[in-house]
């Protein structure tokens, strides 16, 4: 029997990633969190074989979220599920400790392979992203300015990006103001940005915000 814990605001993807999973595994009991608290809530009260994790969470960093799942159950394999643009989150999800990921808009048949795959303890990586990897061997001189910043900075940038304040910021990463502030400026000196709007330019140019 397997436990998989969903973790999607949407309640219509979480039906959807059920209906996926019960084609090849027809006993998995499901756990289903549409918030950051009660996903680490179920991640710290009970053990899971598989958590499913959309890292564009309303009320929190999903890479933040990644990081804690870890934390809490560092042998839970965890697949990102997200429909940012591959070459931007999926190095990073990788690094904080996702066993895969793959886009929302991935056919069927891929998300089903990407699920079982994990499940069985290997990592995915999709056709796609294995393109990318190949492409830039040995191009790290055209790697994009936001690599350069830590995932906390990279975090505040995209949601900067999409228009959110200081303080609104600081509340969905659970921060202070002043580090925000902080955050914000090293941003700005990393990227040789001036102002939010060049942020905000920049964000929608390299797909970083939906």
């Amino acid at each position: 029997m397997r436990r998989v814990l969903l973790i999607d605001d949407h309640q219509v993807v979480r039906d959807g990633l059920k209906s996926i999973i019960r084609e090849f595994a027809d006993n998995a009991v499901f756990g289903e969190a549409a918030t950051a608290p009660d996903a680490l809530r179920l991640a710290r009260d009970e053990r899971w074989d598989l958590a499913v994790l959309d890292i564009s969470l309303r009320d929190r960093s999903g890479l933040e979220v990644l990081k804690e799942l870890k934390q809490l159950q560092p042998n839970m394999p965890v697949l990102v599920l997200t429909m940012h643009a591959e070459e931007q989150y999926a190095r990073r999800a990788y690094r904080t400790g996702a066993s895969g990921y793959v886009t929302k808009d991935s056919p069927r048949a891929e998300l089903a392979s990407a699920i079982k795959k994990v499940l069985s303890g290997a990592r995915y990586i999709s056709p796609v992203l294995a393109e990318l990897l190949v492409t830039d061997l040995g191009r790290d001189l055209d790697q994009p300015s936001h690599d350069l910043l830590s995932d906390r900075e990279f975090e505040v940038m995209r949601l900067l990006g999409l228009g959110k304040s200081v303080s609104e910021i600081a509340a969905l990463l659970s921060l202070s103001d002043k580090t925000v502030s902080t955050y914000r400026a090293r941003v700005l000196e990393k990227m040789q940005f001036k102002t939010n709007a060049d942020i905000v330019r920049y964000a929608i140019e390299n797909r970083l915000i939906d």
